[in-house]
């Protein structure tokens, strides 16, 4: 196991597997439902490329509660493929909301958001070209004309 690895709370945690295997072609590792045959998960890992990614059901009494209801989830899996626009039409094939198209991004990458339908947000990302780091922040003046960003 890595350092990190991600851990979701989805309402519906089994179909989030499924999602994910038809979206990203996650290979599941293990699934412990809960013992009273309720069809709640208590915890799964599945794999995506190569990195784990740990799911369980929503639990509301243990305070366990997923991003479906919020109007944005405040954190995003990046995900790096071969191809991002392949990748990211699969992922909206099987279900996945587009957030942002997959478009070049100064900072080197071709690089589209999307949201699960659990409430997760995605982002995927092809590198297309080597930025110095003086120039992505030079690009990101203009790219992102901001007064945070644009100092």
């Amino acid at each position: 196991m890595p350092s990190v690895t991600p851990h979701l709370v989805c309402r519906g945690a089994a179909d989030a597997i499924e999602f994910y295997k038809k979206a990203f072609g996650a290979i599941e590792l293990v699934r412990m439902p809960v013992p009273d045959g309720g069809g709640k998960l208590m915890h799964a890992m599945i794999r995506i490329g190569d990195s784990p990614v740990m799911l369980v059901d929503e639990f509301p009494d243990w305070n366990s509660i997923g991003p479906q209801d919020l109007p944005n989830s405040p954190v995003t899996l990046h995900y790096n493929v071969a191809d991002v626009d392949a990748a990211f039409r699969r992922a909206v094939e099987a279900g996945g909301k587009a957030v942002m198209e997959p478009q070049d991004m100064f900072w080197g990458d071709r690089y589209g958001v999307l949201r699960d339908p659990f409430g997760h947000n995605w982002s995927l990302a092809t590198h297309i070209r080597d930025v110095s780091p003086e120039e992505a922040l030079e690009a990101s003046k203009t790219a992102m004309p901001c007064p945070e960003v644009a100092q």
